[in-house]
């Protein structure tokens, strides 16, 4: 997953980030001018000060950086000259940048390591900052100057990023409402405000309600079948709860809990899944359902104010996808041949376990399953993958060979976590590339999933490089324990890292355009070809090595792994078009059709769509879809399979011209992730692939080929 990265076009985008260095005559005059968050950092690349960095600082930091902001775009807007490309788009470009220093230390640091204070500071600043990003993208003398310039752009002499730029600039301030009437301009500010805030108060519950539905089991027998490391996670968990004696199981925001492969105690994984499925609808602090339907409505109301029928309309119109009616054509057409899968799935599961099973046993049975028909289980994996060998012999050795970049490892530069590891990367011509942080271990004040951003974008205009960071939710071990992932947090390594590529590699001018900042439906390409790696066998037999003897894994072990890829795809695919179509589903609605059941239309909808195989529930339900609802992918859901079509038919490309080579990864660099938002996403594949991506790939990798 992507959090949005830099978009410094009039911090219309509420996660717009960046990092700048701040005037002097500001630093000079500001009441609050020994924050650090105001001072651009003296530290390489402008890494942040985490060391000076406090919770104090963050509220009246936003203060003055949102009027600073003000004063700059006030500058612009009462220009007395001409408008200008210079003048009005690049000098936008420059504007607002302490403040997008701010909001991304801030937003960074409130998902990564959160606490009470933080949260508050959330609470207030979602509607200032929302108030503030209407203010500008409402402004009429700034709208003015930039529609006179889109009247005259063939006849500014521009080159094509500028050009682009201009084009993105208008279309970004009539999303953003410049266009209406007066009145139905302060109808809009309302709704921005409204949703900004219930958003955030959806986020905060997910997070809060995560750690409050751990799992307490009394009795080490109850948790027969994890290994003693996780069993001595969960005693150690327990007694931070001051619940000495007792075990807790921690609760990860997918519905689906990576214990339930292991646990033999079928009553303990039916707790467990009802722990997890019914979070945000069971009443009390943390209930979502009443959340969801105010943001539903509000977003629908928002949506046919600016023209759209619904939601998904206007979020569709900004993506590749571009209508309701090509999204809703994909997961249609995927949605039965995966449930048909899941059903032979499910069927496979009953026959040996011997009875009915529930979804709290799928990945109990399917591991029995798969030791049966494959010879062996995921417990035989997890030894040969230790997290600093997937990092820095898995992950960082694919970036070495394909694109010829390296890493050093630092301990000088601060933190906000002990656990953070800091890393310089450097280009194949030795130079400096950027910063990257790895924060691999979950915290119970982090969000769930596993997610990349930014403190830093890289921009020619502001001689600026990245500061990237992966986050991932990795169960930390007991002290002197291994770390040992997962198959599948292996290959979140490998995605999260191919955001981080897409940021490092930038090399754009505008801001606006840096790295990552690309329509919703493209951004998780990249990272889905970085995939690929983590199973290709020179870099798998580099770091799947057996954390106790460094013996590599065998042969027939990796021979299996690999016979077994088209495994449980219709249990993966079923669940991940469920929550796909949930979110579809409720920003499909117009205002009046908002139910009054949060539940029952959910049931209904999965219903509707043929997915309601109780056996495979969504991967998200409405009440804790953190992503649709508080995550910046509302009506976006669907990108990760709209991206994976793409994915799918270029990892045909690297094999058809001889894989993990840095022939390939300088291509793949040059014409896609060194352009960012500077083309039209499409153009950039057509770019890079020579054609527009075919399906069948996809089809074959999800084994949908044979329906």
């Amino acid at each position: 997953m992507l959090v949005l990265a830099a978009s410094l076009a009039l911090a219309l985008s509420p996660m717009a980030q960046a990092a700048s260095p701040q005037s002097s005559s500001t630093a000079a005059t500001s009441p609050v001018a020994a924050n650090p968050l105001l001072q651009a950092s003296a530290l390489p690349l402008q890494y942040p000060r985490f060391d000076q960095i406090r919770d104090e600082h963050f509220l009246p930091a936003f203060q003055a950086a949102m009027a600073e902001h003000l004063r700059e775009v006030d500058a612009i807007a009462n220009n007395r000259q001409p408008a200008t490309f210079d003048n009005t788009v690049v000098a936008l470009e420059r504007a607002g940048l302490t403040l997008h220093r701010v909001q991304a230390t801030f937003t960074n640091l409130q998902g990564a390591n959160t606490n009470d204070t933080l949260d508050a500071v959330e609470r207030d600043m979602s509607p200032q900052l929302s108030a503030h990003r209407d203010t500008i993208g409402m402004n009429p003398k700034l709208f003015k100057r930039i529609a006179a310039l889109h009247a005259q752009r063939d006849k500014l002499g521009l080159d094509a990023e500028s050009k682009h730029l201009l084009a993105r600039y208008y279309k970004d301030f009539v999303r953003a409402g410049a266009k209406l009437s007066a009145q139905d301009k302060a109808k809009l500010k309302a709704l921005n405000g409204e949703i900004a805030t219930l958003e955030t108060t959806f986020n905060q519950n997910v997070l809060k309600e995560l750690n409050a539905s751990a799992l307490v089991v009394d009795t080490r027998a109850e948790l027969a079948g994890m290994s003693d490391a996780a069993i001595n996670t969960a005693a150690a968990a327990a007694k931070e709860r001051g619940l000495d004696g007792k075990f807790v199981i921690a609760i990860v925001n997918t519905t689906g809990q990576p214990p339930l492969a292991e646990l033999t105690d079928a009553k303990v994984r039916a707790r467990l899944m009802q722990a997890s499925m019914t979070r945000g609808s069971r009443g009390g602090d943390f209930d979502n359902r009443e959340n969801v339907r105010k943001i539903a409505r509000l977003r629908a109301q928002r949506a046919i104010l600016l023209g759209y029928p619904n939601y998904a309309a206007y979020s569709l119109d900004d993506q590749t996808a571009k209508t309701t009616a090509n999204v809703n054509k994909l997961l249609g057409e995927l949605a039965q041949p995966a449930v048909n899968n899941a059903r032979r799935e499910g069927a496979d599961l009953e026959k040996i376990a011997g009875a009915p099973v529930t979804a709290a046993d799928w990945d109990f049975y399917t591991d029995k399953v798969r030791a049966q028909r494959f010879a062996f289980d995921e417990k035989q994996l997890k030894p040969y993958f230790e997290l600093d060998n997937v990092l820095i012999n898995g992950v960082f050795f694919a970036a070495t060979k394909l694109y010829g970049i390296t890493f050093r490892e630092r301990k000088d530069l601060p933190v906000y976590n002990p656990d953070v590891r800091v890393f310089d990367v450097f280009d194949a011509d030795g130079k400096q590339l950027s910063i990257f942080l790895a924060d691999m271990y979950a915290r119970p004040n982090k969000q769930g999933g596993a997610w990349m951003n930014e403190y830093v974008s890289q921009s020619s205009l502001l001689g600026t490089q990245s500061v990237i960071a992966n986050h991932l939710n990795i169960p930390k071990p007991a002290a002197g324990e291994p770390t040992l992932l997962t198959f599948d947090e292996v290959k979140t390594a490998f995605h999260e890292f191919g955001h981080a590529l897409h940021g490092m590699f930038s090399n754009v001018k505008y801001p606006r355009f840096s790295g990552t900042d690309v329509p919703q439906d493209f951004v998780e390409y990249p990272s889905q070809v970085n995939e690929m790696w983590a199973v290709w066998p020179e870099v798998l037999a580099n770091y799947a090595k057996h954390y106790q003897t460094g013996a590599p894994m065998p042969k027939e072990l990796l021979d299996k792994v690999a016979a077994s890829r088209k495994f449980n795809m219709g249990y993966v695919t079923t669940e991940y078009l469920a929550a796909a179509l949930l979110d579809q589903k409720w920003h499909q609605l117009t205002p009046n059709q908002i139910p009054t059941d949060v539940l029952a239309f959910e049931a209904d909808a999965l219903k509707g769509a043929g997915v309601d195989y109780a056996l495979v529930p969504p991967r998200y339900r409405t009440t804790y879809f953190s992503h649709s609802f508080s995550g910046g992918y509302a009506a976006a859901y669907y990108a990760y399979l709209w991206s994976e079509k793409l994915d799918a038919d270029t990892v045909v490309w690297f094999n058809e011209n001889g894989g993990l080579q840095r022939k390939n990864g300088d291509w793949f660099r040059k014409t896609l992730l060194s352009r960012g938002g500077t083309a039209d996403a499409m153009e950039l594949f057509r770019n890079f692939r020579g054609r527009d991506a075919v399906i069948e790939p996809l089809l074959q990798r999800r084994g949908l080929t044979a329906q």
